[in-house]
C-alpha cells in the first residue's frame, strides 16, 4: 500500500467556463455622474449556491474640477445593489490627471449582468476611461 497522498495538477483542471470578462469601455462619465464604465455577463451555469468573485479596474483621465473618484460595482445597472465601493478616492486626483483604480466584490447572486461604475466628484466636464476591464 502507497502512503503517498493522492495529488492533483492545476493544469489538468480546465476552469476556462467558469470566467467572464470584458475589456470593452462603455462610456465615459459626464461632469459628475455616476457612469457604467464597463460590464460583463455571469458566466453560464452560475449557481445561487456559489459565489462570484468580481474585479474591476479602470484608467481614466479625470474632468475638468474632479476632486475624487469613486468605483463601483454594481448588479445590473447604475441603480443596481452596490457589491464593492472604493468610497471617495481623493489621493492625486486633479483635472487632466491620469489615474488608475481598481474595486473587487463577491456576490451570491443570480444576476445576470454586472456593472462597473465611475463617478468624478465634482467633475464640470468629462472624464476619459482608457481601459476599464471587468471580470
Amino acid at each position: 500500500m502507497s502512503v503517498d497522498p493522492i495529488r492533483y495538477a492545476g493544469n489538468q483542471v480546465d476552469l476556462a467556463s467558469r470566467f467572464a470578462f470584458s475589456t470593452t469601455v462603455a462610456a465615459s462619465p459626464a461632469a459628475a455622474a455616476e457612469t457604467i464604465i464597463c460590464q460583463v455577463s455571469s458566466p453560464p451555469g452560475f449557481r445561487s449556491a456559489e459565489a462570484i468573485l468580481l474585479d474591476g479596474w479602470a484608467a481614466f483621465t479625470v474632468g475638468t474640477n474632479g476632486t475624487a473618484v469613486r468605483l463601483r460595482i454594481r448588479q445590473t445597472n447604475v441603480a443596481g445593489t452596490v457589491i464593492a465601493d472604493s468610497g471617495a478616492l481623493t489621493g492625486g486626483i486633479a483635472a487632466a490627471a491620469l489615474v488608475a483604480q481598481d474595486v473587487a466584490g463577491a456576490d451570491t447572486g443570480t444576476v445576470a449582468v454586472y456593472v462597473l461604475t465611475l463617478q468624478v466628484t465634482a467633475g464640470s466636464a468629462a472624464s476619459t476611461v482608457s481601459a476599464a476591464p471587468d471580470r
